[in-house]
Formats: C-alpha cells, structure tokens, sequence
C-alpha cells in the first residue's frame, strides 16, 4: 500500500514555494545578477526579491493573495451592515 500527498493532487512545494516560483525565482537571479555586473542596474535585483516575497505560501495562499483578500475586503468591496433591534 503507497500513499500519496493529498492523492497527487497537491502541487509540487519547495520549501515555502511552488516549483515553479522556484523557477522563475532562479532565472530571474540570473537575469538579476547578469544585469548587475553589467551595467550596475539594482532594480532587476529588488523586483526579484520583490517577487520571492509575495510568491511565499502558507497553506496555500500566498502573501499576494492576502493583500488582494485585505485590499478588497477594505478598500474595494462594499460592505454591507443591516442594523435592527
């Protein structure tokens, strides 16, 4: 008898993200650092770390789902209160 993570339905997971965030993650280092050596430009860097950043999961959301989740349970959806006695 073999078991499975959540019947093979679970996606692939490298430590706090998805395979392919690991993936874009490294190539956009390369990129990063090649631009780096090159002509001295951080920005390539920062927007990478950025990216690293917001693509960690936990649980399966990621922290750029829970701002999209506080940004419009603040900001751009309207709430709606019905006050009685």
């Amino acid at each position: 008898m073999y078991i499975y993570p959540d019947n093979l339905t679970a996606k692939a997971m490298l430590w706090l993200w998805e395979l392919r965030d690991v993936g874009v993650i490294g190539v956009g280092l390369l990129v990063s650092i090649l631009a780096l050596t090159q002509t001295g430009i951080f920005i390539p860097l920062v927007l990478t770390a950025v990216y690293a950043f917001l693509s960690i999961r936990f649980d399966g959301t990621s922290i750029l789902d829970f701002i999209r989740y506080a940004v419009a349970f603040l900001i751009t959806k309207q709430q709606f209160y019905e006050w009685r006695m």
